[in-house]
C-alpha cells in the first residue's frame, strides 16, 4: 500500500476509535474494533481483557524482539469541549475527537507501520500491543500482558512528541503525609494544632532539593497538591493529612526518594505505589543513534507513560503534541499521521537491535 492509502485507512480506524468511547478500564468495545481492524485485514492477534497485540509472522527465539506499543484508553472528557467528544469530526486537515491525539494517533501509526514491516524481512521480531489502562497506571494494562509475551529488547512506546524522540521521562510517585498534633477548644491556649505541625513539613517538601541533577529531566520535583484539616472552625485539630505529587529523574528510584522523606518528616509518610519509576535509554542505543541521524532531537519527557513499567530500553515517539492532551477539543492533523507512518518504518526497517 503507498502512504496516502496507509493514511486514509489509519484516519478511518482512528474515527472508528474516537467514535467508540474508551476511558480507562472501559476499553472493551475499542479493544473490539482492533479486533475488527486486524481480522479484516489478515493479521493474527491475541486478546487478554481490553488488550490486542500481534506477534509477526516467522517469529525467531534466537532473534531480539522489538515491541510497539500505544494505549487504548482515554482520560475523561473536560467539560469545555465545543464538539462531542466521543464523534469523530473532520474539518479540513484536522481530526477532532477525544483520544484523537493522546493516544489514538499513535495506535494507528504504529499499527500501519507494523503491517509495512510485516512484508520486509527484519533482524529482529516483531510485536504490536494495543495495551489499556495506561490513563490511570492500572494493573490490567501493560503491566498484566508483559508476561504473556516474549521476551522484550527494546520498545517504541507511541505517545504524543510531535515525533521528537523522549530517551528519558519522569517517573511518578504519590505520597500521602499525616501529621499528628492534640485537639483542644479554640478560644483557649490548648491543644497542638496539626497545621501548623504541618507547616514545616510543607516547607521542607517546597525547598528540598535532591544533590543529583538529570541533563534530560532536570531535579526532582515534588509539589503538595491537597491539604485537609480540622472539623469545625472552634476545634484545634488533631490531625493535618496533605499529599505529595513526585515527580523523579533516573538518578533516584522512588523507595530511596520515599525513604529520605521518612527521615526529613515527623509523621507518618505513605507512598500509594513504587511501580512508576523514572526511565532512560543510552544515547549511543542503535534506536537513538538512528533518530538523530534522521535529524531528530532526543529529550527527556516530563510526562508519564507505561514507560515507567517496562523493564527493558524503551523510548517515546508519536504524532501529535503532548499539549493537546486531556484538552478540549482534542485534534490530531491528518498529515501528522502520514508522516508518522513514514517515519516509524524509516526508523524501524533494516535497524539492529
Amino acid at each position: 500500500m503507498n502512504s496516502k492509502a496507509l493514511t486514509s485507512e489509519a484516519i478511518d480506524l482512528l474515527q472508528q476509535l474516537i467514535n467508540t468511547p474508551s476511558i480507562s478500564r472501559e476499553e472493551e468495545k475499542a479493544a473490539d474494533v482492533l479486533c475488527t481492524f486486524m481480522e479484516k485485514n489478515g493479521l493474527t492477534y491475541s486478546r487478554h481483557l481490553n488488550n490486542v497485540w500481534s506477534i509477526a509472522p516467522h517469529f525467531d527465539e534466537q532473534k531480539p524482539t522489538l515491541l510497539l506499543n500505544a494505549h487504548i484508553d482515554t482520560v475523561k472528557p473536560v467539560a469545555a469541549w465545543t464538539r462531542n467528544p466521543f464523534k469523530a469530526k473532520m474539518e479540513g486537515n484536522t481530526l477532532y475527537g477525544l483520544g484523537s491525539n493522546d493516544d489514538g494517533a499513535s495506535v494507528v501509526s504504529l499499527l500501519q507501520a507494523f503491517r509495512v514491516l510485516n512484508t520486509r524481512p527484519q533482524a529482529y521480531n516483531l510485536i504490536f500491543l494495543a495495551s489499556a489502562e495506561e490513563e490511570v497506571s492500572g494493573k490490567n494494562g501493560l503491566e498484566c500482558i508483559l508476561p504473556l509475551l516474549p521476551q522484550i529488547t527494546l520498545a517504541l512506546v507511541g505517545e504524543p512528541t510531535d515525533m521528537q524522540p523522549a530517551v528519558a521521562e519522569k517517573g511518578l510517585m504519590v505520597l500521602d503525609v499525616d501529621i499528628h498534633g492534640k485537639a483542644g477548644h479554640a478560644a483557649r491556649n490548648e491543644g497542638v494544632n496539626a497545621l501548623y505541625e504541618a507547616l514545616d513539613a510543607i516547607d521542607w517538601f517546597r525547598t528540598y532539593r535532591f544533590p543529583e541533577t538529570s541533563e534530560l529531566l532536570g531535579d526532582v520535583k515534588m509539589s503538595v497538591t491537597i491539604i485537609n484539616a480540622g472539623t469545625q472552625h472552634n476545634v484545634v485539630p488533631d490531625k493535618c493529612t496533605f499529599t505529595v505529587d513526585v515527580r523523579s529523574n533516573e538518578n533516584y528510584s522512588n523507595r530511596e526518594i520515599y525513604e529520605t522523606a521518612c527521615a526529613h518528616i515527623k509523621g507518618d509518610v505513605k507512598a500509594r505505589s513504587f511501580r512508576l519509576n523514572s526511565s532512560r535509554i543510552d544515547l549511543t542505543h542503535p534506536i537513538v543513534q538512528r533518530a538523530i541521524g534522521h535529524g531528530l532531537t532526543p529529550f527527556g519527557s516530563p510526562t508519564l507513560s507505561d514507560q515507567a513499567l517496562m523493564p527493558f530500553p524503551s523510548i517515546k515517539m508519536g504524532p501529535g503534541h503532548s499539549s493537546r492532551s486531556h484538552t478540549a477539543d482534542e485534534f490530531i492533523k491528518v498529515d501528522e499521521i502520514e508522516k508518522a507512518i513514514a517515519l516509524y518504518v524509516e526508523l524501524l526497517d533494516g535497524l539492529s537491535i
